[in-house]
């Protein structure tokens, strides 16, 4: 089982964007046909009969002219760059991500969600529908996702993981696939929302979540940004704690909007200088490294704070010697959402509680 949630977690920071499309353009050869018929129909004379068909073709320019401006309105790029059509109105959504999951019902779209990824419903179940559909996101049944005829399907560059389009034949059915790839920043994070309140007609509420976002990061900076390098604590994040099984640890590297969080608290990032986004690094590495801070996101090794602070090897470690492990809420600082500010606030009173102590 813990291989398995490993394989999910490094698969969702190590993923690659998919391929996305969705939207069906209406026939106006047909419309226009039927325009042309009837002015010859009326027509008496083969002149004017030549006459109307002139003007019938006009027409049939002007309305395919006027379709392709109405599509072209409706028409959106989506996170990973495909070009789009959004339906006019959204009551059936699919998310294939816990991160959009927790985004749509925070919109208050809890109730529109008709199917769900099987780790959206481990997290969320009890704000869900009881009796929805539950796929596995590397391997979903397509056949049944296109039974369901939903408005919109949100998918996630952790499907995409194995270079694999496994939407592929839900995309050929017309179906409408918003593709939402792993983001890399808060910036990214931020965007990520605008776009699924466009996409379900809720931009005023994803706007509102945006500033929220916005004003509480801007507050936690403005206390990050007088922490001198002097007092700048080193910090190891785990993404998962190394075992004999596997004996690496998994952290958050440059490029990352953890390592951009970590930064922003005024912390540094022992992991910041490694070559990958997410590299795994040795135990000899991280001891070697000498965190003061030890921060985990791993949800599934039984009391994971004792297991770090007594592990062999680690006995001169800061983090060690000092009882300074934390263990962090994994749905938090894992899903590319607004709650990344709840992880980043919850990182901040572990590393420097002096500081932001009077923060909320």
């Amino acid at each position: 089982m813990k291989k398995k949630l490993l394989v999910i977690i490094m698969s969702c920071v190590l993923a690659f964007s998919s391929v996305a499309g969705c939207g069906s353009k209406e026939n106006s050869e047909s419309a226009a046909s039927e325009e042309t018929v009837a002015a010859e129909d009326n027509a008496s004379t083969e002149e004017s009969a030549e006459a109307v068909d002139t003007a019938s073709t006009e027409e049939s320019a002007e309305a395919e002219d006027s379709t392709s401006t109405e599509v072209s309105t409706e028409a959106t790029l989506d996170r990973s760059g495909n070009e789009i059509v959004l339906p006019e109105t959204v009551n059936s959504i699919v998310s294939m991500a816990p991160s959009t999951t927790r985004i749509l019902i925070d919109l208050g779209l809890a109730d529109k969600i008709v199917a769900c990824d099987t780790y959206s419903f481990g997290s969320y179940g009890s704000e869900l529908k009881a009796d929805i559909p539950q796929f596995d996101m590397m391997t979903p049944d397509q056949e049944q996702l296109i039974a369901l005829g939903a408005d919109i399907i949100f998918t996630s560059g952790m499907s995409a993981s194995h270079g694999t389009d496994v939407f592929s034949a839900v995309r050929e059915s017309g179906a409408c696939i918003a593709d939402i790839p792993s983001s890399a920043s808060i910036a990214d994070i931020e965007e990520d929302i605008t776009f699924i309140g466009k996409c379900v007609g809720a931009e005023d509420e994803a706007g509102a979540i945006v500033a929220d976002m916005k004003e509480e990061i801007d507050a936690i900076t403005a206390i990050g940004s007088t922490i001198s390098d002097d007092e700048k604590k080193s910090v190891l994040f785990e993404l998962y704690t190394p075992s004999a099984d596997n004996p690496v640890i998994y952290t958050a590297g440059n490029g990352t909007y953890i390592n951009e969080m970590l930064e922003l608290i005024g912390a540094k990032n022992v992991a910041a200088t490694e070559a990958d986004q997410w590299p795994a690094l040795s135990e000899e590495t991280a001891v070697a490294a000498n965190p003061d801070v030890i921060l985990t996101a791993d949800m599934y090794t039984p009391d994971v704070i004792n297991v770090i602070l007594t592990m062999k090897g680690w006995e001169n470690v800061n983090a060690v010697v000092n009882n300074q492990v934390y263990q962090l809420s994994s749905d938090d600082v894992n899903q590319p959402n607004q709650h990344i500010v709840d992880a980043m606030i919850e990182m901040a009173k572990a590393i420097y509680p002096e500081k932001y102590e009077e923060f909320k």
